[in-house]
């Protein structure tokens, strides 16, 4: 019968603990990181995102002149994302958040 101590438990290393905290900010910078590349390849809406993530500072450090720069490239598409910009991230504009299809009735 084996020994719970088998020679093939003494060959594997034991995993090294983290803090929660310290995973928890690791996936929020590596979010705004994969957020900013599909931004760049010209998302609209990861570009509102990464505008929102600037002006709050999540996962990045805070630069709300960058947030501004996001959300000016997002807008020449569509103007509605002013209206989000200082929501927190992960909030999208949407049609009813746009005065751009509302009716003059």
């Amino acid at each position: 019968m084996e020994d719970s101590n088998s020679s093939s438990s003494h060959n594997e290393k034991p995993s090294r603990r983290h803090p929660l905290s310290q995973v928890v900010s690791d996936c929020v910078r590596r979010w705004f990181q994969d957020t900013l590349k599909e931004a760049k390849a010209g998302d609209l809406n990861m570009q509102v995102l990464v505008g929102q993530m600037y002006y709050s500072g999540y996962g990045i450090h805070r630069d709300a002149q960058k947030g501004r720069l996001w959300m000016t490239r997002a807008s020449r598409v569509r103007s509605s994302v002013w209206k989000v910009s200082n929501k927190r991230p992960g909030y999208n504009a949407s049609d009813s958040d746009s005065d751009e299809f509302k009716d003059d009735s």
